[in-house]
């Protein structure tokens, strides 16, 4: 039985003991219903982090921030509602606009692949943080810079048993990464370098799966590139370094009235506005250095934002794991009953929680993903890519975990993981090796012995 099948049955035994309470009915069918749904991501942080830019950059479409809980699904058209009632989607200089008024909520359908797999939560600036983990199934949590008010309010997150017990749902993003070194030419790479610290530092590394570093401005900008605006960057290329570099010092120079060429001001400024002073230095380099198409420039910028980075994180760490992550919701949801309303049969449910909590080989696995991808765990040689393939870091079916790139047999697959079992049971016990070591091993041997209870 599947970890969310485990939590499903679970969940229907608490309806049974707990079914003269609606109030607890309620909560508990709402997180039943959950697992019918996209993954819940939601993006959190401190005022002008940068939220509603990531949220747009991961969408691919410019909306302006709402003030509210906006979630963005997917759907066949435009549409936005705020309860019962359906809201017009307004067009504002190229970017969507939904007034929310005093609504503490909007649902928004979009069209977008990047929507198919999830639901994305932009939350308003001080948002309690018990709501924003109570809503979501994972998170982004995004900062400038790791201060200790981010620490206190990822440690608030995980201050619940169930969630110190499974702490697998959190990326920590560092925005606005271009503002790295003053916005130097290689301030992303500066801020990816920052980010690797990070994953490292002991205050940081058991709240978060992952630390990323993204430039959202540029993000938005790649996604969402116009011609009419390649057009201009192109022509700014074409210029001389020396016409051209000392207007590119700072953006009030560069929407100055002494510029080289006949470039419109608004259109310069419509420039900075979109991709910043960095993003027209970065951009106008990349051109000169071959990527003159609109479809060759988008997607360097997409993957020099972090963008490209970001999303495989959330497949690797959110969508791809989406049946653990709802029943990681649905057991914390379940102890929120147990807590509030005890009774005599709740005992043993909360015993059932604590048993899955301990067991729960899924919460191993991804906690060794993040460890093997972040550098915290290192095996020797090519047996760190393996074992991150084989905990599912590169897909969680069984073809992927083996790495095959075709469909073999069944007796195929048989014998290539029992291969797996036996090689990783020499890593588990190998002298060599320290306990962090063995036990991420030990992790990657469970992992090959379920693949062959499967095949059973």
């Amino acid at each position: 039985m599947s970890l969310a099948d485990e939590v499903w049955v679970l969940v229907e035994e608490a309806l049974a003991v707990y079914r003269d309470s609606p109030r607890a009915v309620a909560w508990l069918r709402g997180h039943q219903a959950r697992f019918t749904e996209p993954v819940r991501v939601a993006v959190a942080g401190a005022p002008r982090s940068g939220k509603s830019t990531v949220a747009n950059a991961l969408i691919g479409e410019e909306f302006v921030p709402t003030g509210a809980f906006t979630w963005y699904r997917d759907g066949e058209r435009p549409r936005a509602a705020i309860g019962p009632h359906e809201v017009p989607i307004a067009r504002r200089d190229g970017r969507a606009f939904v007034d929310a008024g005093d609504a503490d909520r909007v649902d928004v359908q979009w069209p977008s692949r990047s929507l198919r797999d999830l639901t994305l939560i932009d939350t308003p600036a001080g948002a309690p943080v018990e709501q924003v983990y109570g809503e979501a199934d994972a998170v982004l949590y995004l900062t400038r810079h790791v201060h200790s008010t981010d620490l206190r309010y990822l440690r608030t997150a995980h201050d619940h048993a169930v969630a110190r017990a499974a702490p697998v749902n959190t990326v920590l993003v560092l925005a606005r990464a271009d503002e790295i070194g003053g916005g130097r030419i290689d301030a992303l790479s500066s801020a990816k370098q920052i980010a690797r610290r990070y994953r490292r530092e002991a205050q940081v590394k058991p709240l978060c799966q992952n630390v990323i570093a993204v430039a959202g401005l540029l993000a938005v900008a790649a996604r969402t590139l116009r011609p009419d605006e390649f057009t201009a960057l192109t022509s700014l290329a074409s210029l001389a370094r020396t016409e051209l570099d000392d207007h590119l010092l700072s953006a009030d120079r560069f929407v100055g009235d002494d510029f080289p060429v006949r470039l419109d001001p608004a259109v310069r400024r419509g420039l900075v506005d979109r991709f910043g002073i960095f993003g027209v230095r970065l951009t106008t380099t990349l051109i000169r250095q071959g990527f003159d198409t609109q479809v060759r420039l988008t997607g360097q910028l997409v993957q020099r934002s972090g963008l490209g980075e970001l999303r495989e994180s959330i497949g690797a760490y959110f969508t791809e794991r989406q049946d653990v992550l709802k029943a990681r919701s649905a057991l914390l949801g379940l102890d929120v009953v147990l807590r509030n309303e005890p009774r005599p049969g709740s005992v043993g449910l909360a015993a059932a929680v604590e048993r899955i909590l301990a067991s729960a080989h899924d919460f191993r696995e991804l906690r060794l993903l993040a460890a093997l991808q972040s550098g915290r765990t290192k095996l020797p040689g090519e047996l760190d890519g393996e074992a991150t393939r084989l905990v599912g870091g590169l897909g969680t079916n069984v073809v992927a975990r083996l790495g095959m790139d075709y469909q073999p047999d069944e007796a195929e697959l048989r014998h290539v993981v029992l291969d797996a079992v036996g090689r990783w049971r020499e890593q588990a016990a190998n002298p060599a090796y320290d306990q962090g070591q063995r036990r991420a091993a030990a992790v990657v041997v469970r992992s090959c012995e379920a693949m062959l209870v499967g095949l059973s």
